[in-house]
């Protein structure tokens, strides 16, 4: 793949489009399509993940796909209900949405990529990458809002508040005496995502780390203090957030082989975990949320953005099922499912 003595990298630089599509389309029958990487259109970057990498966060992680690294690391504050302008007296699996519990945030360094320039303020991406972040961790209830609640027992009995209230920590009731409990505050999760390398598929790593820092956050006892009018902590005994399950985030881009807006014939590939310089040349792209835990493979979402080459009846296929599949497995084994 090279003309007049230039270097294959060259070429790849000079002529982007016309290195990808010759080398998706061969003209030897013996030679397997491959991308400019060297991939299969089906073969996604093996990640890597890091827990704990953080030591002043109640969770995090570090994860790297290919050259897109994104650190994830997730703070615990306390807020009391009487600060909540919308607060109801009752409980529902909708508080993490009503109250604004789950506070992502994304921000790219700068040198993270060419684009990514000193000084510049808060770009598209960062802001749409961390919309679908919020939006995907409440429609895939993936947390329960019970693990957010700090409740507090009022007692008759004074010497046995502490008692009583660090019971309430860990959500337990004991009525037994007519005690009134009620949920005083909760929990809100910071969870600040900041990527240090770019090389695109950015929503997959987002949600990775997010899914990684979250499943390694525990969140100390808490207990309400009446007479100062605020939540205490305890270091001691942690508790681990229950995470529902393993939702993992597969983007694929559709490569139609054209520059201009001639047709291509009906052809196109789908390239799987695509690289900054593929979605370039892309204008289509499809990002499939699913969990196969258990052995039964569940789509959360599906998400396409741009282009006509993709229909319905390609999102039913067993192929592209086989790509997301293969995709999660990838994660789970690093992440010890």
């Amino acid at each position: 793949m090279a003309e007049a003595g230039l270097s294959r990298a060259t070429f790849a630089k000079l002529s982007p489009h016309p290195y990808l599509l010759a080398n998706l389309e061969p003209s030897n029958e013996d030679v397997p399509p491959a991308r400019s990487n060297g991939r299969a259109p089906d073969e996604a970057r093996m990640p890597e993940v890091n827990l704990s990498s953080l030591s002043h966060a109640h969770g995090s992680s570090l994860v790297r796909i290919g050259d897109t690294t994104a650190i994830c690391g997730v703070r615990a504050e306390s807020i009391l209900t009487t600060n909540i302008p919308n607060y109801r007296a009752s409980n529902t699996e909708s508080e993490l949405r009503d109250y604004d519990l789950l506070v992502p945030n994304i921000e790219l360094a700068t040198g993270s990529s060419p684009q990514n320039l000193p000084g510049g303020p808060p770009s598209t991406l960062a802001q749409t990458l961390s919309t679908r972040v919020y939006s995907l961790l409440h429609s895939s209830k993936l947390l329960d809002a019970s693990d957010f609640r700090i409740w507090h027992t009022q007692t008759a009995d004074p010497t046995t508040a502490d008692d009583e209230e660090m019971k309430d920590a860990d959500g337990e009731n004991d009525d037994q005496f007519g005690d009134e409990r009620q949920v005083i505050a909760y929990w809100v999760l910071y969870i600040d995502i900041f990527f240090i390398s770019l090389d695109g598929n950015q929503f997959d790593a987002a949600w990775a780390a997010t899914l990684a820092a979250l499943r390694d956050t525990k969140l100390p006892q808490a207990r309400y203090d009446p007479d100062r009018e605020l939540v205490v902590c305890s270091r001691k005994n942690p508790k681990p957030l229950s995470i529902n399950g393993f939702p993992i985030a597969c983007t694929a881009a559709v490569f139609t082989g054209k520059e201009t807006d001639r047709p291509t014939e009906g052809k196109y590939w789908v390239l799987v975990d695509p690289d900054t310089l593929e979605e370039s040349l892309c204008d289509e792209s499809l990002t499939v949320v699913a969990d196969c835990t258990g052995g039964t493979t569940a789509i959360l979402s599906i998400s396409k953005h741009g282009g006509t080459v993709l229909t319905p009846k390609h999102l039913r296929s067993k192929q592209l099922l086989g790509f997301v599949e293969k995709r999660w497995k990838g994660f789970a084994d690093v992440m010890a499912v």
